[in-house]
């Protein structure tokens, strides 16, 4: 019987999957923080600019679990990350639609490539190779691990941009001395 080809990435899924989730927790405490400071943004601007966090954390930590499944056939794992990045490039098109529509924050080009670039590019990458699985496992596997790191990587700067403007931006906007009463 010959190997599965999804052995030898094991350990790579087990420290990108360990890193989404743990960072999906850590974004929940961005959010608190944010309530703390009373920065809240509308709906628009949180669906463009914090929820797709989680849907990247999520999506790393999904193809670490779909790639460290026990799949009988490469074909079966192909379908599922092809399925898969093309859910990722919706929600993508979704937070271009909520970034248009946002009125709290003005997108600046960092934010469209961070927000939307990466990302497409991201679910791209995994979509054409849950295509090209089937007949080259070896080469489509690096693009799904590079494309989990990317996301994971959008995720983190990202998150970590919504720290700083709500911390720096937000706040300064409210006298520096703390939430607003």
């Amino acid at each position: 019987m010959e190997p599965s080809p999804f052995t030898a990435w094991e350990n790579f899924y087990v420290i990108v999957g360990g890193g989404a989730a743990a960072l999906t927790g850590l974004q929940f405490v961005v959010v608190v923080l944010g309530a703390e400071l009373r920065t809240i943004a509308s709906e628009h601007t949180t669906s463009a600019f914090g929820t797709p966090n989680i849907v990247h954390f999520g999506a790393a930590l999904l193809n670490s679990a779909l790639l460290s499944a026990p799949w009988k056939r490469v074909t079966s794992a192909a379908v599922a990350v092809t399925l898969f990045a093309a859910a990722g490039l919706l929600v993508t098109l979704n937070v271009l639609r909520h970034a248009g529509r946002q009125r709290d924050y003005v997108p600046v080009a960092e934010d469209w490539i961070w927000h939307v670039i990466l990302p497409v590019v991201s679910y791209a990458t995994l979509m054409a190779s849950g295509l090209l699985m089937p007949g080259a496992p070896g080469p489509a596997l690096f693009g799904v691990g590079g494309a989990s790191l990317l996301l994971l990587f959008i995720g983190i700067h990202n998150a970590w941009d919504a720290v700083i403007y709500h911390v720096f931006v937000k706040r300064r906007s409210h006298g520096g001395h703390g939430p607003p009463r």
